[in-house]
């Protein structure tokens, strides 16, 4: 009578591609997560011009570089005082939004390439340039 059941190499050569395949998998969604990422910090920034620009067409003026994001969800109190402020501010949120790697943006007005404004994100490593994944987002690009 054979007796039927696996050697102890097969079971081995069985966990050795089910790690190799997990493996894999893990690092397509690495991938997917970095990419999310991303499209998280553009779409922040947008949300963030939209505000801008509903606020500069209010107001007259966008907040200037000491005001910062800030006065998109506080009224400034440093001159010059926005003369028609929304209540309740620009956003949905009493708090700015973060980048995807939980660091504030950055704000510039003007621009770097001459726009009226810049919203910065110094990606995943938070240091200006880079690639990849740690390259710039900015507003000027979207």
């Amino acid at each position: 009578m054979k007796k039927h059941g696996f050697s102890l190499i097969e079971v081995l050569i069985a966990l050795v591609i089910v790690a190799i395949m997990g493996t894999m998998v893990a690092l397509s969604l690495g991938g997917a997560t970095d990419e999310a990422r991303v499209v998280t910090t553009q779409s922040n920034i947008r949300t963030l011009s939209n505000a801008l620009r509903l606020y500069q067409s209010q107001n007259g003026m966008f907040p200037t570089q000491e005001q910062g994001l800030e006065a998109l969800v506080r009224e400034p109190t440093r001159p010059p005082l926005p003369p028609r402020y929304q209540e309740g501010g620009y956003l949905d949120s009493r708090n700015l939004p973060l980048d995807a790697w939980d660091r504030p943006f950055v704000y510039l007005i003007p621009g770097r390439g001459g726009e009226a404004y810049e919203i910065i994100s110094y990606g995943a490593d938070g240091v200006q340039g880079g690639t990849g994944i740690n390259a710039e987002i900015s507003s000027a690009d979207l």
